[in-house]
């Protein structure tokens, strides 16, 4: 089910003004790439994929860091041109009702893989194909990424997309989420 381009419009947003692309394939399933500043693909383009989380940048969870990353990342392409593609894949591609389900897990001192794995689910279940395709619908072919995650970047580089450089994306811990964190670096190898 490729994806097609489907709409797009400038949204002004407390980052600035940013063109929003939206997608979708033949499932009804609809990425967005938020651009910002001139996409110049003859040379490495700022990129940040970043999968959904409604628990913290809708409803202001401190349980994690995606919210931040996600603001960072709004920021910095405001600043510095570039684009972040944003999928729909909550809870690390688990679904938002497993998620909560693993959260109420952790409330009982599990860590989140400790959780994901009582649950029978993976650890990880994330899909970076819908923003491989967006990258070569765009002849984007060599990026900066914003990312802590070396998934990520095996992701790009097996699809063919040139890594330049990553930029991470740090924030601070909280009571709240200093565990979760830990896990992703201990356990996940996350750059934190």
């Amino acid at each position: 089910m490729p994806l097609k381009m489907y709409a797009e419009t400038n949204l002004p947003t407390q980052f600035g003004v940013m063109r929003f692309r939206t997608y979708r394939d033949d499932a009804m399933n609809e990425p967005l790439a938020i651009l910002s500043g001139i996409m110049d693909t003859s040379r490495s383009v700022n990129l940040r994929i970043h999968s959904s989380c409604i628990t913290s940048e809708v409803f202001a969870s401190c349980k994690c860091d995606c919210k931040q990353q996600l603001d960072h990342a709004l920021d910095y392409i405001s600043r510095h041109s570039g684009l972040i593609i944003y999928l729909h894949q909550e809870g690390r591609g688990i679904g938002l009702g497993d998620k909560i389900r693993a959260y109420a897990l952790q409330e009982q001192g599990y860590d989140t893989i400790e959780a994901n794995e009582m649950l029978d689910l993976p650890i990880d279940a994330r899909s970076y194909r819908q923003a491989i395709e967006i990258l070569q619908e765009l002849e984007i072919s060599s990026v900066n990424l914003l990312t802590n995650n070396p998934e990520k970047i095996s992701a790009l580089e097996r699809a063919g997309v040139q890594v330049t450089a990553r930029i991470p994306l740090l924030v601070p811990a909280n009571k709240h989420s200093d565990a979760y964190l830990a896990t992703k670096r201990t356990r996940m190898g996350h750059f934190l």
